[in-house]
């Protein structure tokens, strides 16, 4: 009976200097990504659905995904930013499924920015916020004219990028 009662108290024992596993909680706030506005250029004041819109980004094959589909018709999206470099380019498709060529309008549209590094916890590790560059945030950077680009206007909404409970961006089409 002493040997088990002296097993279960050396087992007990060396169990307990173990730590439990860290797991990151899904709610916990993570690298936020781009939150992108879309309004009526000729009515700046409402927002305007995008139809079929697709991103891609810049050495990519695959669009970024919205609810699991690689277009989205809202009126708001979210893209995420490279965490490494200084800038990331995007292809905004409009029309993108339309099977008239002539109808489909696509932009690249580089964001400028600095990252930090936040350390969020053990388990989570860390998450990277970003500023977009205040001398020039984004860059058009389709040889076409201005005039005949379907992006008529972006405006910075804010430069730090944070979270993703407001719009960074604002775009006017």
């Amino acid at each position: 009976m002493k040997k088990i009662f002296l097993f279960v108290l050396v087992s007990a024992f060396s169990f307990s200097s173990c730590e439990k596993d860290d797991i990151c909680d899904p709610k916990t706030p993570t690298t936020p990504r781009l939150i992108i506005d879309f309004y009526d250029f000729e009515n700046p004041s409402v927002k305007k659905n995008v139809n079929s819109l697709q991103v891609i980004g810049e050495g990519m094959t695959d669009a970024v995904l919205f609810n699991g589909s690689p277009t989205t018709n809202g009126n708001r999206i979210a893209i995420p930013l490279k965490t490494v470099g200084t800038s990331t380019s995007f292809r905004f498709t409009l029309n993108s499924n339309n099977a008239n060529p002539a109808l489909v309008d696509a932009d690249l549209i580089r964001f400028n920015f600095t990252t930090q590094e936040l350390f969020v916890s053990r388990a989570c590790g860390y998450k990277s916020l970003f500023i977009l560059n205040q001398a020039a945030p984004f860059v058009h950077t389709d040889p076409i004219a201005a005039n005949q680009r379907w992006i008529r206007l972006i405006e910075v909404v804010t430069r730090n990028i944070d979270n993703e409970n407001e719009a960074h961006i604002n775009i006017f089409f």
